[in-house]
C-alpha cells in the first residue's frame, strides 16, 4: 500500500506482575484480552505480532514476572465504533474466505482522524452484516494492506481469521505480487532499475515520507520500476513493490527525481519538465483537472489462497481520471 501493511499498530501492553506464577502466554491472554480464543491468540503467535520484552515467542512460551507482553496489529486501535454505511464496493471476486475490490479514487481505507466515515471499512462493515464472519455481533472487516486515498485500485480483504492471518504473513514475507502504474514527470535516467533506500517521516512536515539513503533513519524500502512509455515531459511507470511502507512509490519517485504527476504532497503538482509559461502551461493545468490527484493505481495483485493454496492473480484497467490524462498527454507530443 503503497500504504504502510509492513507497520504494526500496537493494541495491547501488559506487564506480568512481581509474582506473575509461571503460565503459558496462550492461557495468560486469553483471560487478559476481551473476546479473545485461544485460536486467535496462536495466530497471533504464529504471525509474531504477540511478543514478550520485544522477541518473538511460541505458544508454549511460560510466562515469568515483570515479563512486557505486546500484541501488534497492522490496523489502528479502534478509537469509535464503526458505523455500517451503505456504500457500493466495486467487487472484483469473492468467495467464503476473502474478497478483491477496486477501490476508487478520493475514498480512504480505514477510519481515522477527520475521515470516520465514507470509508471503505465502513462499507465492508456494513457488507459484512451479510456475510458468515459477522459473529457474536462483531464485525470483522480484514484489511491486511492499504492504499492511499488518492490512490485507485486493487485491494484484499479477508473474511475469516484464518485468512487475515495467512495473507498477512504473506505481505509481510513480501511475497505478494503487486503492481502499480504512476504517470511521472520528465523521464527516468534509466529505463528499468531498483530504488533502496529507508523511509521515514520528514523534520519539517510529519505527513511527508523522506529517503535516508544511508539507512540512519525510516524502515527499508525496495522499488522496481520499469518505464512503459516515454512522452518526453512525462511517462508511464510500472512500480512493483518490495516492501510497503507508507507512500513509498510516491517518496521513491520523488527522490529519482521524477515526482508523481499533479502529487501535490511530492512536488508533482508544479511543472517539473518544460517551459512554465503560455499555452504549455494552460495545457498542464488542463491535465491537473483531469486527475485532481496522484497519477497512482494500484494494477495488479497476485497472492497464494489462503484454502486452496493456489496463485490467485487479478488485474484491473487504469480509471478514467488516469486514462484521461495519459491520452491528452499522447495527443500533446503527437501534435507537437
Amino acid at each position: 500500500m503503497e500504504s504502510d501493511e509492513d507497520e504494526l499498530y500496537e493494541h495491547y501492553r501488559i506487564v506480568a506482575d512481581k509474582g506473575q506464577s509461571l503460565i503459558r502466554i496462550d492461557q495468560f491472554l486469553k483471560d487478559r484480552i476481551p473476546n479473545a480464543t485461544r485460536t486467535k491468540i496462536q495466530n497471533g503467535i504464529d504471525t509474531e505480532s504477540v511478543k514478550v520484552n520485544g522477541k518473538v515467542i511460541k505458544a508454549s512460551y511460560k510466562l515469568k514476572p515483570l515479563d512486557v507482553i505486546t500484541v501488534s496489529l497492522p490496523h489502528p486501535p479502534r478509537d469509535t465504533e464503526i458505523i455500517p454505511e451503505n456504500i457500493p464496493l466495486n467487487i472484483v471476486y469473492e468467495d467464503d474466505d476473502l474478497l478483491v475490490m477496486n477501490k476508487p479514487a478520493g475514498m480512504v481505507v480505514h477510519p481515522a482522524h477527520g475521515n470516520w466515515s465514507g470509508t471503505v471499512v465502513n462499507a465492508l462493515v456494513y457488507h459484512f452484516q451479510h456475510l458468515p464472519t459477522h459473529r457474536n455481533g462483531e464485525a470483522r472487516p480484514g484489511l491486511v494492506h492499504r492504499i492511499d486515498k488518492d490512490t485507485s485500485g486493487l485491494l484484499v480483504i479477508a473474511k475469516t481469521d484464518y485468512a487475515m492471518t495467512h495473507l498477512a504473513r504473506q505481505f509481510f514475507e513480501h511475497t505478494i505480487e503487486r503492481t502499480y502504474y504512476a504517470l511521472v514527470w520528465g523521464e527516468p535516467k534509466e529505463a528499468a532499475g531498483t530504488i533502496v533506500g529507508h523511509l521515514g517521516r520528514s523534520v519539517r512536515d510529519r505527513k511527508v515520507q523522506v529517503v535516508y539513503p544511508d539507512g540512519s533513519q525510516g524502515k527499508h524500502a525496495v522499488t522496481h520500476y520499469k518505464v512503459l512509455k516515454t512522452l518526453h515531459y512525462v511517462s508511464l511507470v510500472q512500480c512493483n513493490l518490495e516492501t510497503g511502507r507508507t507512500h513509498q512509490i510516491r517518496a521513491h519517485m520523488q527522490y529519482l527525481g521524477n515526482p508523481l504527476f499533479n502529487d501535490a504532497m511530492y512536488g508533482g503538482d508544479q511543472i517539473k519538465k518544460g517551459t512554465p509559461n503560455g499555452s504549455y502551461k494552460a495545457f498542464v493545468q488542463n491535465c491537473f483537472n483531469l486527475i485532481p490527484r496522484q497519477a497512482l493505481h494500484a494494477k495488479s495483485l497476485g497472492f497464494i489462497h489462503p484454502k486452496t493454496k493456489e496463485w490467485m492473480q487479478f488485474d484491473s484497467d487504469l480509471p478514467s481520471d488516469f486514462q484521461a490524462a495519459l491520452e491528452k498527454w499522447e495527443s500533446y507530443i503527437a501534435n507537437r
